[in-house]
């Protein structure tokens, strides 16, 4: 996959390509290779490996793009080709788990559902593709598609919220 990423005033196009063993890939930038490790440490922590050194990397997701924090230093990154869509905040803790999010980075292959549309638990709401595999996701319950806040052909990154679903009989009012 191919991203032009913009951080801070600064762009660069970087490419990666999914190694054949889980967790790694080799990223391209500016024509030079680097093959990464990477870990999910807890949720919005990552642990990565390049050239035998390993750093604990911090995500953050806001309205403009990523913040990623690198050894204290923070940076706003932002996806030069992906459209900006509008995310609601959920108002209440309770209402988080109803957000439909990608487990890896990936690419909208499908959206199966409208909005509106009442789904049960379990039904699929948007198919994703990453490292050649794809990937449906599902209502985490029965209940009613809140909003769709992605596109067919959009990156898509973990964090970022592509469904919403108001559960059935539940006032999150």
């Amino acid at each position: 996959m191919k991203y032009r990423l913009k951080i801070g005033e600064a762009s660069a196009e970087v490419a990666v390509t999914p190694s054949d063993e889980k967790d790694n890939a080799v990223f391209v930038i500016g024509g030079n290779p680097y093959s990464i490790r990477f870990a999910l440490a807890s949720e919005n922590c990552y642990h990565l490996t390049l050239d035998g050194k390993t750093t604990r990397v911090y995500v953050a997701r806001g309205q403009e793009g990523k913040f990623i924090s690198v050894k204290g230093c923070p940076y706003l990154v932002q996806d030069a080709d992906k459209p900006l869509f509008k995310r609601t905040h959920p108002k209440n803790m309770d209402e988080t788990s109803g957000e439909v999010t990608p487990p890896m980075p990936a690419v909208v292959v499908r959206i199966l559902i409208q909005h509106g549309d009442r789904v049960k638990r379990g039904q699929g709401l948007v198919v994703v593709t990453a490292m050649k595999m794809e990937t449906t996701l599902v209502a985490p319950w029965d209940g009613t598609v809140k909003a769709i806040n992605t596109a067919e052909g959009a990156k898509v990154a973990p964090g970022d919220i592509l469904v919403e679903v108001d559960e059935e009989g539940q006032d999150h009012e």
